[in-house]
C-alpha cells in the first residue's frame, strides 16, 4: 500500500543573504588565515549563490559572539516559528482543520528545548491533545526523509490516518568564527535556514509522490564523518576529510537496494554539487535530471532536514509523468542514509 505525499509548503528565512556577502564576513574576521585563498576560491565553487537567515548576519547569534546560553533557545525559536508557519501552510493547501491531524513528526538539530518541537507545534496549531507524536532531533540533513519514513509507517499501521510531518532548521546558530578550518568555513557559506511541511495519508489529497519502498542505511565505522559538538559559544557542526566521500561510499547500498527498478526523477538532498552529481548517476540519470536540487543548492543553500520537502515541492512545478517512478535520497551525520522509492500520482 503506497502512502502518499501532499505537495509540501516551505518557508525560509526573512533575511537573504549573498555569498559575497559571506565571503566578506569571513574576509573581516580572518584576513590571516594562511588558507584565506583557497577557502574563498572553495566557497566560489560551492554551488549556492543565496541563502536565507532567520536573522540578519551580523546578529550576536549568528557572527556574533553570543554564547551557548543564547544561542540555543534564540535558534530553537527560529526554527519554531518557521516551523508553524510551514505547518499552517501545509494544512490550508490541503484543506485540512488541525482536528484532522492523526499524528505529527517532527525532525530538528538546531537549538534545544524541553518540551521539543513536537509539543510545541501541538500547542500552536492546537492539534488534538491525543495525536501520536515522533520527534527526531539529531537527523540533520536526512531528517526530512527519514521523517517520511516513519509516516509512510505510520500510515500503513493506521491507513486512515493523516499524518503531519514538519522539518525546519535554522542552521545559522552554528555561523562561528571560532571554526576556522576549511571545512567549517565551507559551512558558513553552504547552510540556510527554513522550515518545510506536509502531510502524509494512505488515500490520496491530491497530486504528488506516492511512496511504495523505503531504506534506512548507516555506513559501519562512520561516526565522525558528520558531528555535532557543544562549546561555550553553542552547537559546533564538525566534519572530517573522509566526509567528502561518504555519499559515494554507500551508493551501492542504494543501487542494490533499488535492485534495477527505474528510476524516472531523483529527489536529492542539495548537500554539494558533487553529492548531487554523483547520486543521480547512481540512479542512472544525467546530472540535469536533478535541476530542482541544483536550484535549491544555487538559490537557498543546504537547508538541512527541509531541503529534500523542498526539492519534492519545486519538482511539483514541472510534474513528473503520472506513473513514472522516482527516489528521494538524503544523507545524514552517522554517516547515514534515508531514501525511499515510488511513482507519481497525478
Amino acid at each position: 500500500m503506497p502512502a502518499y505525499v501532499t505537495r509540501p509548503r516551505t518557508v525560509l528565512g526573512a533575511h537573504k543573504i549573498s555569498t559575497e556577502e559571506i565571503t566578506q564576513d569571513i574576509r573581516a574576521h580572518h584576513a590571516d588565515h594562511p588558507r584565506l585563498g583557497a577557502i574563498l576560491r572553495i566557497i566560489d565553487n560551492c554551488g549556492v549563490n543565496t541563502r536565507y537567515f532567520a536573522r540578519p548576519l551580523d546578529s550576536p547569534t549568528v557572527a556574533g559572539t553570543a554564547d551557548v546560553g543564547e544561542r540555543a533557545p534564540t535558534t530553537f525559536h527560529d526554527a519554531l516559528g518557521l516551523a508553524e508557519q510551514a505547518a499552517r501552510s501545509a494544512l490550508d493547501h490541503t484543506g485540512l482543520d488541525a482536528h484532522d491531524i492523526d499524528a505529527i513528526i517532527t525532525t530538528h538539530s538546531t537549538g534545544w528545548s524541553v518540551p521539543n518541537l513536537d509539543i510545541h507545534l501541538m500547542d500552536r496549531l492546537r492539534l488534538r491533545p491525543d495525536v501520536r507524536r515522533t520527534a527526531l532531533t539529531t537527523l540533520a540533513c536526512a531528517g526530512g526523509t527519514q521523517a517520511l519514513i516513519r509516516a509512510t509507517e505510520h500510515v500503513r499501521a493506521h491507513p486512515g490516518a493523516k499524518v503531519l510531518v514538519v522539518a525546519a532548521e535554522a542552521i545559522s546558530g552554528v555561523y562561528h568564527h571560532s571554526d576556522a578550518s576549511v571545512q567549517s568555513m565551507i559551512y558558513k557559506a553552504l547552510f540556510g535556514d527554513a522550515a518545510a511541511a506536509t502531510v502524509v495519508t494512505a488515500e490520496p489529497l491530491g497530486p504528488g509522490l506516492a511512496v511504495e519502498d523505503t531504506l534506512e542505511y548507516v555506513l559501519p565505522g562512520s561516526l565522525d564523518r558528520y558531528s555535532g559538538r557543544i562549546a561555550p559559544d553553542g552547537l559546533h557542526f564538525d566534519s572530517t576529510k573522509e566526509a567528502l566521500s561518504a555519499a559515494d561510499d554507500v551508493l551501492p547500498t542504494l543501487v542494490k537496494w533499488l535492485g534495477g527498478r527505474p528510476a524516472d526523477f531523483p529527489l536529492i538532498h542539495p548537500g554539494s554539487p558533487r553529492i548531487i552529481n554523483d547520486t543521480a548517476a547512481a540512479l542512472g540519470l544525467a546530472g540535469t535530471a536533478a535541476r530542482h536540487s541544483f536550484d535549491t543548492l544555487a538559490e537557498e543553500g543546504n537547508l538541512g532536514g527541509p531541503s529534500v520537502l523542498r526539492v519534492l515541492e519545486r519538482t511539483h512545478s514541472t510534474p513528473p509523468a503520472a506513473g513514472s517512478h522516482g527516489a528521494m535520497v538524503a544523507y545524514g551525520p552517522g554517516f547515514t542514509t534515508a531514501a525511499l522509492y515510488g511513482h507519481w500520482h497525478a
